[in-house]
């Protein structure tokens, strides 16, 4: 059966390049481009393709955002995260907003049409370049239990510092000593594979701790 796909990014040149690989292929069908998150809803919703090919990073609706309103709207329609990234971070958010497949560009086009071909037979898939961790934080997060990897106290310490605290302030909120914050906090970036305050951050933002 030939899968319909509506590709997803803001850069004309790799929708073009994209679409004549996908084109080469004869059980796959490019219905349409969008340019951005509002036209890939538009979009989806007119043409109702099986598959969308959604990059993240794009102006306006970014592709997190236009996967779960387009999952709410049109559960039947299957998303593949198409980025640049390979942090789990962004891998969480979008696997948590409804898609079904994340794949990143630097994989080339033969992920793609794994990607592709495991969609359309219901499966999910994660390129080769995603990590262990990031498999089973995204695991994790879909079947709601929340960070299994920290126990309460690294759970505490994270919050803290993605609110900007150093260790001194956390140990002082906390009522604990500042080598010990330090060793949750190596312990926090060793369990998620992380390795700065930034990188925290993003992680508890794009998580929903804060």
């Amino acid at each position: 059966m030939t899968a319909r796909v509506l590709l997803v990014d803001d850069h004309r040149i790799f929708r073009e390049a994209l679409r004549m690989l996908l084109e080469q292929m004869p059980d796959i069908l490019v219905v349409g481009e969008a340019g951005n998150g509002e036209e890939a809803i538009a979009l989806a919703r007119q043409l109702v393709p099986d598959i969308v090919c959604m990059d993240i990073a794009m102006p306006g609706i970014n592709g997190v955002e236009a996967t779960r309103e387009l999952h709410a709207a049109c559960p039947g329609i299957k998303v593949i995260a198409l980025s640049t990234h390979a942090d789990h971070v962004y891998v969480i958010d979008m696997m948590a907003a409804g898609a079904s497949a994340y794949v990143t560009k630097a994989e080339g086009g033969k992920e793609l049409l794994r990607a592709i071909e495991a969609v359309g037979n219901g499966h999910q898939y994660l390129c080769a370049s995603i990590t262990d961790t990031t498999t089973r934080a995204m695991v994790n997060q879909r079947q709601g239990r929340t960070h299994p990897l920290l126990g309460h106290r690294e759970q505490q310490v994270l919050c803290l510092v993605a609110q900007g605290m150093n260790s001194p302030q956390i140990a002082a909120q906390l009522g604990i000593a500042t080598g010990t914050v330090e060793v949750h906090r190596r312990n926090i970036m060793r369990k998620l594979d992380l390795h700065n305050a930034v990188d925290l951050t993003r992680y508890v933002i794009g998580s929903g701790l804060i």
